[in-house]
Parts: C-alpha cells; structure tokens; sequence
C-alpha cells in the first residue's frame, strides 16, 4: 500500500520540477510591421466612451485569443499586445494592423468585421496595456521606480 503512495508522490513531484523550468514560447514582433503615416494618425471614434468598451472583450476572445492568448501576453502563434511597444503605438497605427493583417508573418486580415468591432478591438487592447502597468504606488513598496 506504501509503495504506490510513494511513487505517486515522486511522480507528482517530478511533473513540478519538470515543467516549473520550462518557459512559455512567444512568438516575437514583427518590428518592420509599421502602419502608414495617414493611418496612424486616425484617431479611435469611440475613444472615451467606457460602454463600448465590453464589445472589444467579446470580439477579442472570439478572434484573437487563438493566437494572443485570453490575456493579449502572446503564444507561439502570436506576440504579447501588452508590451509597451504595441501599446505606444497610436490607435489608428493598431486599428490599421488589426484591419489589414500580416499574413506573410502570420496576422489574419480582419477587414471583414465591421470598423467599430474593430474600433473596439483596440479599446481592449489598451484595457490590457493599463492593466499590465504597475502602479506608482505599488512600485515603491515593491522596490521598482
């Protein structure tokens, strides 16, 4: 009875150790992915307006959750939107990527969605860029400035 108590212990324990070292694999950015001088400087229509904002969500976790994943940090099929690189970049330079696509790196087009589910889409990304921020206060009583 000992016995197999024993090695279901050591079996667990090996799973721990074994995928506490593994990392999680994101695909990296496209860094040449620049959007158009013109269609960076749109601005979001729907900026401002906190009841639109939910309909980004849904939109999100429909299309681009495959790839992003549920929380935009990426996957290997996808980058992480909450880095500070993609969230510099303006709304209309988002919108832009999210309507048009990169399919040689992978990015489906999404033209075919109505441009306010897209306007929302980049609502929610911002969401996740607030979010991923740390706060003044929390980082010194963290040690970060």
């Amino acid at each position: 009875m000992r016995a197999p108590v024993i090695f279901g212990v050591g079996l667990l324990f090996t799973a721990i150790v074994t995928t506490a070292g593994q990392t999680r694999d994101v695909r990296p950015r496209s860094d040449g992915w620049v959007a158009p001088a013109k269609e960076a400087a749109r601005g979001n229509p729907l900026a401002g307006r906190a009841d639109v904002e939910a309909g980004g969500s849904k939109v999100f976790h429909q299309r681009c959750t495959i790839c992003h994943g549920d929380d935009a940090t990426g996957t290997d099929r996808g980058p992480d939107l909450t880095t500070s690189r993609v969230q510099a970049q303006s709304d209309g330079a988002l919108f832009w990527k999210i309507s048009s696509g990169n399919t040689r790196k992978g990015m489906p087009t999404f033209s075919f969605l109505p441009e306010p589910q897209r306007w929302q889409v980049v609502m929610h990304l911002r969401s996740h860029g607030r979010s991923a921020a740390v706060s003044p206060w929390l980082a010194t009583r963290v040690g970060r400035k």
